[in-house]
């Protein structure tokens, strides 16, 4: 299974479905997520040998109509994808907190470090 297929598997139900890669479809309702990847780091043998896991820097975005519930639904994300103990989660940042001027929704934006 790819990251992203661990990632959505992991927090579809903590969006009741609302959980979509890279950007929701117009007209979502809120709460919902997007993910996706921003980068990571190669893996890289000298022997030119292939690694059996690659890493994925994540992108987990939470939107909603108060920041209360934003910032309480991305601490969530946090916990959930801690107990994916096969992603080998890493937190690489604090939720940061962003606002949407055309939707008026509160979110918050965090990064994280994941393996599969």
């Amino acid at each position: 299974m790819t990251v992203e297929e661990q990632v959505y598997a992991a927090l579809q139900e903590l969006f009741d479905g609302r959980f979509f890669p890279d950007v929701a479809p117009g007209g979502t309702a809120p709460p919902y997520g997007t993910y996706q990847a921003v980068g990571g780091v190669p893996v890289n043998f000298v022997s030119g040998d292939k690694p059996s896991k690659s890493n994925a820097r994540v992108q987990i975005s939470v939107w909603a109509v108060s920041r209360i519930e934003a910032s309480a639904l991305g601490a969530q994300v946090e916990d959930a994808l801690r107990d994916v103990t096969a992603l080998q989660t890493e937190v690489l940042t604090g939720r940061a907190a962003t606002y949407d001027e055309t939707t008026q929704y509160r979110g918050t934006m965090q990064d994280f470090s994941l393996w599969s």
